[in-house]
């Protein structure tokens, strides 16, 4: 028989028993002219695909494997991709007739493996009381692959990505048979797998033959796969290195393989870390970072991938090298896509943005994916905008804790008889001694005069040290203390170019910091909800240092804060209430300005002149993520009742530690204090350190993450 007849006969023949018949002799003298793709291959009735979208059966996967019925179900599915398999090859067959003889030999070779690989799980799930065509099956593999335009696209398509896959697959589940005693399926698994073993050296030897000798396998495996397919879809739930060194793939094509992450059918949300917005928005147009603001961002570029799910997109300046992505997936985290431009994503479905922070940087980088969005359709406008602008700004947030204390005082007082309507010291409906004065709220101001005014009216209620803050600026910086008893010259001129350049400032005492902490919230579309706490930790400066997280952490504030106020239970529990409160009052501003998204805010506990300790339920609110909501995500990698630990190691730090650079630092810290991996099928960090960014790129900061068992420890390693 000639090989173009047979291909014939196996592509388009509605017989099981005709597309799985092979001859004894082939010949391909007269391969014919090139086939164009049909829509899909001839099949018996029960075997057709099913339309795109509709439903199909449920992959069965292995929790009742036990069963023989379940058995069958999901030898189903495996005959099904079989069939395709076969098909594909037929058609390779058909489309590529000038295709080397020796290359056309070998696919006809591969599918008849494929036909047998066919039968032999039509038998096993026959005598599992299953018939083939009596689940729907999908026609994915064949949508995938049979738009190739080239042999080089088969081989990249279908024997270096799904029949790679399979080498992951078939010894997976032949394992799973044999732990439920069905081990004549186990046994055709494990012939399946040595058998794709071969069927991938053959794609990998006429790739190599057919692809550009001046790049990797790597790179030209990349390069020649076409969306959907990525090499995401060559693997599968764990990397068989054996298996793909037997077929001749080198460790390196293995490495990144390992590492590499795309959607496999979930729109994605794509991330971006932009640190700066604020700085943005205080220099306007003009504005351009410096030397270090530029470099610390390229150090944690990659952060934002610790607040998205496997399947999401990570925009990054520069990859993460896949020794250090290899070493964060040992530690149990899932990695996501990596990109390094938005261009490869213009021609993708989204669905949604999730920046650092919503800016003018933002929205112009983003610009070209909002037509791509699929789940939330907000323009850009919407997303950034002057109103929202103003969410950053210090004056704000002072502006609102003013507006929340004088709320609670009017709705007080309308409960109060007439006799009892003087209003004491502090705000609220129970005891809040734990509460800050009204003398302690910021006052914004816009004008030298009125800055002037502000800071007697702080000295003359007692607080002779006061701080001046530009209304939107990087932290810690823009900032002026004010200790001395008579204003300088240079404090103010401070004031003067502040106010002139069109920012306000906000004046308020300094107070002396017990301890410092945050509250993560998430603005949704249908209310403001609470993340969790973390405690903080900034240098004498007001610069972010670190975050802890303690158990329960989702309810409960720090232990720190509680003990600093000596507040007790029910006490803790009136805390919860005020901050209750001051979320309805947040969410009804949040929802006049339409924005969406993660926010924190801010707090600290601090010593009055009399030495007691007060709460300031308000420093800032910040609507971006925080270092605290990366904290928080952090901890759902951390085993339940353990501490964690997130920090930002500078050269300070460095220096403290003994250390002359980042990757010496690491190793330390890491053969000190090795990751513990506890629980299964997902194992999460009982203790360990781990570095969430890559100390081999780092020039100026290096972020890291420890796990503690007990909450002395974690204040020992502080």
């Amino acid at each position: 028989m000639e090989l173009r007849e047979f291909a014939e006969r196996v592509l388009f023949a509605t017989s099981l028993e005709e597309k799985l018949r092979s001859p004894d002799v082939i010949t391909d003298e007269h391969p014919g002219a090139a086939l164009a793709t049909p829509s899909a291959p001839g099949r018996p009735p029960g075997l057709i695909f099913k339309a795109t979208g509709a439903a199909r059966g449920e992959f069965p996967g292995t929790r009742h494997l036990e069963q023989n019925h379940e058995r069958g179900r999901l030898l189903h599915f495996f005959a099904n991709h079989e069939l395709l398999a076969t098909e594909l090859m037929a058609l390779v067959l058909l489309k590529f007739p000038k295709a080397p003889a020796a290359f056309r030999k070998g696919v006809y070779e591969t599918l008849k493996d494929e036909q047998e690989h066919t039968r032999l799980y039509m038998e096993r799930m026959k005598s599992c009381g299953i018939e083939f065509g009596s689940i729907p099956v999908s026609g994915y593999f064949w949508r995938a692959v049979s738009g190739m335009e080239s042999p080089m696209d088969y081989v990249a398509g279908l024997s270096l990505t799904f029949e790679q896959a399979n080498l992951d697959f078939a010894r997976h589940f032949s394992t799973c048979f044999g732990e439920v005693g069905d081990t004549d399926s186990a046994k055709l698994l494990q012939k399946i797998y040595r058998d794709e073993i071969g069927h991938v050296a053959y794609g990998l030897k006429w790739f190599r033959r057919w692809k550009n000798p001046s790049e990797s396998d790597w790179e030209a495996f990349c390069r020649q796969l076409k969306f959907p397919l990525s090499p995401a879809r060559a693997k599968g739930f764990s990397i068989n290195v054996e298996g793909r060194r037997a077929a001749g793939l080198p460790l390196d094509f293995i490495e990144h393989l390992n590492v590499f992450s795309q959607s496999k059918g979930r729109t994605p949300t794509v991330f971006v870390f932009n640190p700066l917005t604020e700085a943005r928005l205080a220099g306007g147009k003009g504005y351009s970072p410096t030397k270090h603001q530029a470099q610390l961002v390229r150090d944690l570029t990659n952060l934002p991938q610790f607040l998205c799910r496997q399947d999401d997109i990570v925009l990054v300046e520069q990859r993460p090298s896949v020794h250090f992505l290899s070493g964060l997936k040992e530690a149990g985290f899932m990695l996501p896509e990596f990109t390094e431009s938005v261009a490869p994503l213009v021609e993708r479905k989204l669905g949604a943005l999730r920046p650092w922070a919503w800016g003018p940087d933002s929205v112009a980088l983003f610009k070209p994916l909002f037509p791509n969005l699929t789940e939330q359709q907000r323009a850009p406008e919407v997303c950034f905008n002057d109103r929202i602008a103003a969410l950053y700004s210090k004056a704000w947030s002072a502006s609102f804790l003013r507006n929340f204390f004088c709320s609670r005082r009017r709705e007080e007082a309308e409960t109060r008889s007439e006799e009892t309507q003087n209003p004491p010291p502090h705000v609220g409906g129970y005891n809040e001694s734990w509460l800050c004065s009204e003398a302690v709220l910021g006052v914004a101001v816009n004008s030298v005069p009125a800055a002037l005014e502000a800071i007697a009216a702080c000295r003359s209620r007692g607080h002779h040290n006061v701080v001046l803050k530009e209304a939107i600026g990087v932290a810690g910086s823009n900032s002026i203390r004010l200790f001395e008893p008579e204003m300088l010259d240079n404090q103010i001129r401070w004031i003067t170019n502040s106010v002139m350049s069109g920012r306000e400032v906000v004046v308020e005492p300094w107070l002396e910091r017990v301890v410092d902490f945050s509250v993560q919230l998430e603005m949704t579309p249908t209310g403001l909800r609470l993340c969790g706490h973390t405690g903080l930790r900034n240098d004498a400066k007001g610069q972010f240092q670190a975050n802890w997280a303690e158990p329960k952490h989702e309810r409960a504030f720090p232990a720190a804060v509680l003990s600093a106020l000596g507040v007790t239970p029910r006490a803790g529990n009136e805390i919860q209430l005020f901050y209750a409160d001051l979320f309805v009052a947040l969410e009804k501003e949040l929802r006049l300005v339409a924005f969406q998204g993660p926010l924190g805010i801010d707090c600290f506990v601090y010593r009055d002149a009399t030495g007691a300790a007060r709460l300031k339920p308000v420093v800032e609110i910040n609507p971006r993520y925080t270092m605290g909501r990366l904290t928080l995500e952090l901890m759902k990698r951390a085993c339940q009742g353990s501490y964690g630990l997130f920090r930002l190691v500078n050269f300070s730090a460095l220096k403290a530690a003994g250390c002359d650079d980042f990757k010496t630092y690491a190793a330390r810290q890491g053969a000190k204090s090795p990751v513990v991996l506890e629980g299964s099928p997902s194992a999460r960090i009982r203790e360990g350190f781990v570095c969430l960014t890559d100390p081999e790129q780092t020039e100026v900061c290096l972020a890291t993450f420890q796990v503690f068992q007990n909450q002395t420890s974690l204040f020992t390693n502080f």
